[in-house]
């Protein structure tokens, strides 16, 4: 094994989902027609790194059942700032032992954590 190369997103609606993840900073590498109506959407953030993929086809995985994914950034409160700017609700920054985090919801509800050492 070498590395975590993609992580799957489920989501209800792929463009809405899409258009949130480019507010907080994702690219879009590949968006591509899979499956009838499905597109394949894979995002990443800037430089090298695992990305995401939009996905609506997992049964075993509703829209909405992610939990604990973790995006490290350099500076939580310049993100909240930037986020509530665009519209992005978030919650509060919560000070713990092992750093700063920031949580935000994605349409679906999807919980983001953006992690300052």
């Amino acid at each position: 094994m070498k590395a975590i190369e993609i992580i799957s997103i489920p989501v209800s609606d792929q463009l809405r989902a899409k258009t949130f993840y480019q507010q907080l900073g994702f690219n879009v590498l590949v968006e591509a027609p899979f499956e009838g109506d499905k597109k394949w959407i894979q995002m990443g953030l800037p430089g090298d790194g695992p990305s995401i993929t939009l996905v609506t086809w997992f049964g075993d995985m509703p829209a909405g059942c992610v939990q604990g994914f973790v995006i490290k950034t350099d500076d939580v409160e310049k993100d909240k700032q930037e986020f509530t700017e665009k519209g992005i609700e978030t919650g509060k920054i919560d000070q713990t032992p092992w750093g700063k985090f920031l949580s935000v919801k994605d349409p679906d509800g999807n919980s983001l954590s953006f992690h300052q050492n």
